[in-house]
């Protein structure tokens, strides 16, 4: 009964499950030419009309120069193992300058000639700061123990600032508790204290019909396919907990899902649902096949799917910063410029066609505007051994 009703209703309706399709129903890319900067930007393939249609909407770029963007990121991904290797015990960290489409490299004032030298000669550029990255990750990590407020928002290293930011929700800075705490931090290490509109919260939402997958009345978005099943937020259900598709249909159950402390959690998939590698248009744009997960820089551009919002796009803000959601911190998070709303929870994050995270929570909307918070898709796979679906 099931296969019948997925065939009535056509690829479209396929993709509109999450990343479920039939086999062989993989969606088209755009075929750009082989040697084109698009396909530059993902190695081998090109990158989709997807991609390409929502980098020009939200960032307001020609196609020229979001295909030129494209390959500028995927160079910049591909020089920062080496970068940070190269600069050793200097390295102060490293962020995409949109501006100049290079990667940025800070180092610290002992950081030798060759050294600085031997980065440039790579094809990064080269920026003297005061601290190192190692300082300012310890710094985090003494905040990370503190037990904080309701009026913080989040905590994490801006390299290029080189100092850890910890964001505070407007209105609350003069509060006793948000002070004590701001304090406390400040004795870690060299911190700088932001303000932001508002509290970060989690994108899960009460059921309704025809959206990716329920757990009891919570409805949440499918992150990205792992063979055996998919991954998604930790906060949209616990171990155990049953899955229903669009349709209704049991799917699977949560194998393993932490929150918070951390945002992810896998189901499995079975009962006639598939896997394949596909990050959902939604009927907005076209497809985006998955290719593997290399992690995009700071100041990257990234888009997510959810099935809420569909399609947006921004910008890889920071890493590895701790949100302090009003059920407990959540570490390891990465910040974006993209907006969400409830039901985008656990949703895919991807950056040309490496899966990045999945959406975890956030603040704003997408009238509005607004910052979305994912959990690294390489940490989820990691910690359960998980393999992702790849094309």
């Amino acid at each position: 009964m099931r296969r019948i009703r997925l065939t009535r209703a056509g690829v479209a309706a396929l993709l509109l499950i999450g990343s479920w399709t039939a086999a062989g129903t993989l969606p088209a890319s755009a075929q750009d030419a082989p040697n084109s900067p698009a396909a530059r930007a993902t190695g081998s393939a090109p990158a989709s009309t997807a991609l390409l249609d929502a980098m020009q909407r939200d960032f307001g770029l020609t196609r020229a120069e979001a295909e030129d963007r494209l390959a500028a990121e995927r160079r910049a991904t591909d020089l920062a193992p080496g970068a940070r290797k190269t600069a050793g015990p200097a390295y102060g960290g490293a962020w995409f300058d949109a501006a100049g489409e290079k990667l940025t490299v800070a180092v610290t004032p002992d950081a030798g000639a060759s050294t600085v030298e031997a980065l440039r000669s790579s094809g990064v550029a080269v920026r003297t700061v005061e601290h190192s990255a190692k300082r300012l990750d310890a710094a985090k990590a003494r905040i990370d123990r503190l037990d904080a407020p309701a009026g913080v928002s989040s905590w994490s290293v801006d390299p290029a600032a080189n100092t850890v930011v910890v964001n505070v929700v407007d209105g609350e800075r003069s509060d006793n508790d948000v002070r004590a705490f701001v304090e406390e931090a400040r004795e870690a290490g060299p911190v700088t204290v932001r303000t932001v509109p508002a509290q970060a919260e989690t994108f899960a939402a009460g059921t309704v019909g025809g959206d990716p997958y329920y757990t009891g009345n919570v409805r949440c978005s499918i992150g990205f396919s792992v063979h055996g099943g998919f991954v998604t937020a930790g906060h949209c259900g616990g171990a155990g907990q049953q899955v229903r598709g669009w349709d209704g249909s049991y799917i699977g159950n949560f194998q393993g899902s932490s929150f918070p402390g951390d945002d992810y959690a896998w189901v499995n998939v079975g009962s006639g649902w598939w896997t394949v590698p596909v990050v959902l248009g939604w009927g907005t744009v076209p497809d985006q096949l998955v290719r593997g997960s290399a992690e995009a820089p700071v100041g990257a551009s990234i888009c997510r799917s959810g099935s809420t919002t569909r399609w947006h796009c921004g910008r890889v803000l920071a890493k590895n910063e701790t949100v302090n959601y009003s059920q407990g911190a959540v570490h390891q998070m990465t910040k974006t410029s993209v907006c969400a709303e409830g039901g985008d929870s656990g949703g895919s994050f991807i950056s040309g066609d490496q899966a990045q995270g999945v959406t975890s929570g956030g603040w704003g909307n997408c009238s509005g505007g607004g910052e979305t918070w994912f959990q690294p898709v390489n940490e989820i796979l990691n910690r359960y051994g998980l393999r992702l679906h790849t094309a």
